[in-house]
């Protein structure tokens, strides 16, 4: 099952930008049909910063958006539909998350074999047709969260792993970087690793079982939004903050507050609304004839955010990128 999250139908600008007209125009036409298909549509503030992005640059560039996702995170095949139904409404470009690195593959290139310009966004798809990927470094954040916990932590490290099952691209790169840092450090070894739902009731639930197994785990990375959730509402349950070095990916309300208490350690915060700007942005200059390295990362910056430095302008404006 899936929805429409919110169709917008921008004001034109007063001079349309190059590749329209150069006079006014009525504020209901738009120069591109552009889609925006997410990863998820429930509560998230990484995608309602995506979103917030994608809308900013709509309006900019005059164009017509439609956002949309799967009611599920998982729904591959869901998503797969969006793509298609996205050409069949006459899409021009379609700025594109992808669930699965492999199984999104086909749908993509059907919609580029349509003349349908793709752009992909925070999660790339095994696809030789996508002609810009806008995101964070995922393998770099990946040892950025890692550093974070031998920073923070003396001794002998013992880690576990929470990320989430799908064949997600973001996801297995930034676990690959943990990995490859915590192995080079020589004092970390990874005790448990666990692929669990993207949801937090299944993170908390998972990590639960972990620290009970594996009572000497005095690290726990979690690889998104979701994640972080679960993994610090465990940490704090069993009475571990201050024992449990937790880091994690992302930011909402919820993880917020868990910084705050010590229930998390550190946050690898993306610049979600810069995605969704940055992608709509690209659509519309490809669309215009302009040309990107699609092997090229246009890089949206990451930060690490502690309880220390919260309040800095720096880690604000990271945390709160669309306010």
């Amino acid at each position: 099952m899936t929805k429409t999250i919110k169709r917008l139908l921008p004001a034109a600008l007063a001079v349309l930008l190059a590749g329209c007209s150069m006079q006014p125009v009525d504020s209901t036409t738009a120069c591109y049909r552009v889609a925006l298909i997410a990863k998820n549509n429930r509560d998230s503030e990484f995608w309602d910063a995506v979103f917030t992005g994608a809308e900013a640059a709509a309006t900019e560039y005059n164009l017509q958006l439609t956002i949309t996702a799967p009611d599920d995170e998982e729904d591959y095949a869901a998503q797969n539909q969006l793509i298609a139904d996205a050409v069949e409404d006459g899409a021009q470009a379609i700025v594109f998350s992808a669930i699965d690195y492999e199984a999104n593959a086909a749908a993509i290139d059907a919609a580029a074999a349509a003349g349908v310009t793709v752009i992909s966004v925070d999660s790339a798809v095994n696809s030789d047709n996508v002609a810009a990927y806008i995101g964070a470094d995922n393998y770099g954040a990946g040892r950025m969260v890692a550093q974070s916990a031998l920073d923070g932590m003396e001794g002998a490290l013992c880690v576990g792993l929470i990320n989430y099952e799908v064949n997600g691209a973001n996801g297995r790169d930034r676990e690959q970087g943990a990995r490859d840092a915590f192995a080079e450090s020589g004092r970390a070894k990874i005790t448990a690793a666990v692929s669990t739902h993207p949801n937090a009731a299944s993170a908390r639930a998972d990590t639960l079982a972990m620290l009970r197994t594996h009572p000497e785990i005095n690290v726990l990375i979690g690889f998104n939004e979701p994640l972080a959730v679960g993994v610090a509402q465990a940490v704090d349950s069993l009475g571990l903050t201050g024992q449990v070095h937790a880091v994690s990916f992302d930011s909402n309300v919820n993880c917020i507050e868990l910084l705050q208490t010590g229930a998390v350690a550190a946050l690898v915060v993306q610049n979600s609304y810069a995605m969704g700007y940055l992608g709509v942005e690209k659509a519309w200059q490809v669309l215009q004839g302009e040309k990107f390295d699609s092997t090229a990362l246009i890089d949206t910056a990451t930060t690490i955010v502690t309880k220390e430095n919260m309040f800095t302008m720096e880690s604000q404006k990271a945390m709160f990128s669309f306010g």
